[in-house]
């Protein structure tokens, strides 16, 4: 970072930080501001007394108010805060003030700067601006103690579902009664207009192992105070990070009841047999020059570009310097706080490739400490070149650098359905030739294998995989970014019939749900989900976002074969390889396949299955093509239409030859 900052210039340069100009300056050096090494930012809250401490070297003096509502009034009271060690300001008060808000407002060179919530605030009012005293014991829903996160035995055994919490419920044919809100996935026995479960019973039923939550902590864009305006945001635009989103709770004003309504929805789901996972966005914030950070420790908490402005590798406004000590402490603080306070069961972290490896591996280990289960993920790419070198970022090529961290495969995404900016260009889905290396990275978990030429993956740019293990690899068609796997199947293969772009979307999620890393679902591709053509419906309306309901019973079929091909990977664990070396011994691809075919073989009873053999074989072509079958009987498992893990009847005993229709995946066995 030393080329980055700006030589000693004494208080001229502090009141230049402080200016009102739209460029932070950078001060003396941050590397010089102290690091505070104690647990206890924040609020410490007993019946007896709070004790309120922030960190913020620069300041000249810190108040802290106390206000009797979330919003609006005139504060109750107003104390000077003592500065302490290492930069940390600290007050104690007296009494029980649960439900008080409170604010901090620093004064740096002279300039008073704004009334912001606490960094560390688990609790906030309406729209977060500010921050709520809370027993978060008496937050606790019944039996939050009891609750436990179901088994997991290995990261290879995550099928993961990634979903909106709002888009869940608001159908009017959902059967759902809390509309948009956390409580909406704790009702059971819901079902759509046809009596075809919804909700929570529809994950369940669907078999996926973890359901990834789109972001539930306090974010900026929607306005709590006006619900009724059925305002819709992605929530990418982070303002609170240790309290849950206010408009899915049933009382935004109220910091704990979001607390407790969100730990019923994570008991809910546990108690179904379903993981919790949090998208987090740590890289950047919703605000940048008027977020809290800045306005307690100007500049600190982002980087800077050659001009001392604010570096935008997110592009978003700016980028989170996770390097720097109080950062990094933050951040691993944060998603600590959220594994012990709320028993969640793992992250994934948006634009991943923000964050300095140093700190993925310190959240990793921290969290495995606690948690040797938890799983951890991200994209392994960013917006815009970050203010710090390739070499010390959590992208896709230092991988192998993280501890059990995995990122997301577009190799294989892009392979299948077409380069991702390019609408209209076709995947392997639709026949298009060069493609086939791709699919087979994707299988392989972007591991290493000795019949993989990673130098012909498209658009992978390398010579090696990324992945030391496949674990380390999320496989996936489609996610809440881009068109859904239907919609860009409507846009790129017009010529084709409703019944060919199935039997495309179908081998799509067959290739996800039998491949060797981590397979990841968008929620409702299970029933074709579309968003009507809006490829970025980050604040489109609930009638473009929310899951249509009768669409599962329009096409139910298609949600049974799902259902049945996660069955089957749950019951086989030759689709769950945990290493490299594995692959490369029970992996064989077949050789002198067309162009647009994929086949390969599991061999000798892998990773102990009890199928001694399996097949596996993609054929993207629109015309059918033949594989020569080795040598004994086959039984069909799955043809595209239907699994049946004993066989399909009238498709057993199978010798000599295959024909695998086009468009179509297929899976045989032998015992």
């Amino acid at each position: 970072m030393a080329k980055f900052l700006i030589p000693l210039l004494g208080v001229i340069v502090v009141l230049l930080m402080v200016s009102c100009t739209s460029k932070p300056t950078l001060p003396t050096a941050y590397e010089d501001y102290p690091v505070y090494t104690g647990t206890d930012l924040g609020l410490t809250y007993s019946s007896e007394r709070s004790v309120f401490k922030v960190w913020s070297p620069p300041a000249e003096s810190l108040i802290l108010r106390l206000y009797a509502e979330g919003s609006g009034g005139t504060a109750l009271s107003e104390h000077p805060m003592k500065s302490g060690k290492d930069g940390v300001w600290e007050l104690s008060l007296d009494g029980d003030h649960a439900g008080t808000f409170y604010t901090f407002q620093a004064t740096v060179a002279g300039k008073t700067l704004a009334e912001v919530p606490d960094p560390y605030a688990k609790a906030v009012g309406v729209n977060g601006h500010r921050a709520m005293v809370v027993d978060l014991l008496a937050a606790d829903p019944e039996d939050w103690s009891q609750d436990q996160a179901p088994p997991l035995a290995a990261p290879n055994d995550v099928i993961l579902y990634e979903l909106h919490v709002r888009d869940l419920s608001m159908d009017e044919h959902s059967g759902i009664q809390a509309k948009g809100k956390f409580l909406g996935l704790t009702e059971t026995g819901t079902k759509n207009a046809e009596g075809h479960t919804t909700g929570l019973d529809h994950i369940r039923e669907l078999g996926i192992t973890h359901v990834h939550l789109l972001p539930a902590f306090d974010f900026r864009s929607v306005d709590e105070s006006k619900l009724e305006e059925n305002n819709f945001n992605w929530g990418y635009d982070p303002q609170n990070y240790n309290a849950p989103e206010g408009s899915y709770s049933t009382n935004p004003a109220d910091g704990a009841l979001r607390i407790r309504e969100f730990k019923q929805m994570v008991k809910a789901l546990h108690d179904q047999g379903i993981r919790v996972v949090m998208d987090v966005v740590y890289n950047h914030t919703g605000a940048t020059e008027e977020s809290l950070f800045n306005q307690l420790v100007p500049g600190y908490y982002y980087r800077q570009d050659e001009n001392g402005g604010f570096s935008d590798a997110a592009s978003c406004g700016n980028e989170i310097a996770s390097e720097r000590p109080m950062v990094r402490k933050f951040i691993v603080e944060s998603v600590k706080y959220w594994v012990e306070a709320y028993h969640i069961d793992g992250f994934r972290f948006d634009l991943m490739g923000i964050h300095d490896v140093v700190t993925m591996n310190e959240i990793s280990r921290t969290l495995r400490a606690i948690r040797p289960d938890i799983f951890l993920y991200g994209e392994g790419w960013y917006a815009k070149s970050p203010a710090i070198p390739d070499s010390l970022l959590a992208i896709k090529r230092n991988v192998p650098q993280l501890e059990q961290i995995a990122a997301f495969s577009d190799e294989i995404r892009d392979g299948m359905r077409g380069h991702i900016f390019t609408p209209d260009e076709k995947g392997f889905l639709n026949g298009a030739p060069g493609l086939k290396e791709n699919i087979k990275y994707g299988v392989l978990g972007a591991t290493a294998h000795p019949q993989l030429d990673a130098t012909q993956v498209k658009w992978l740019n390398a010579e090696s995989p990324w992945a030391k293990d496949p674990s380390q690899c999320i496989v996936y068609a489609s996610c809440h970014d881009n068109h859904t796997l239907w919609d860009r199947l409507l846009e790129n293969s017009k010529e084709s019939s409703e019944a060919e772009k199935i039997r495309m979307h179908k081998l799509a999620q067959t290739i996800v749900l039998t491949a060797q890393g981590v397979p990841f679902l968008h929620a409702g591709t299970e029933f074709l989900r579309t968003k009507y053509g809006v490829e970025n419906s980050y604040q489109s309306p609930d009638s473009i976002n929310k899951l249509d309901w009768s669409r599962k019973s329009e096409f139910i079929s298609v949600f049974e074969y799902y259902k049945g091909l996660i069955a089957l990977r749950k019951a086989h664990p030759a689709f769950r390889m945990p290493t490299a070396d594995m692959l490369a011994t029970h992996l064989e691809f077949f050789a002198d396949t067309p162009e647009t075919l994929l086949a390969y073989q599991l061999r000798d009873n892998a990773n102990g299955d009890t199928w001694k053999n399996i097949i596996v074989v993609y054929n993207g072509a629109l015309e059918p093509a033949s594989i020569t079958l080795p040598e004994g009987d086959w039984q069909l498992a799955a043809d595209g239409n239907t699994v049946n893990t004993s066989g399909i009847p009238g498709r057993i005993d199978l010798r000599g030859s295959l024909e695998v229709p086009g468009q179509t995946g297929m899976i045989l066995f032998q015992l």
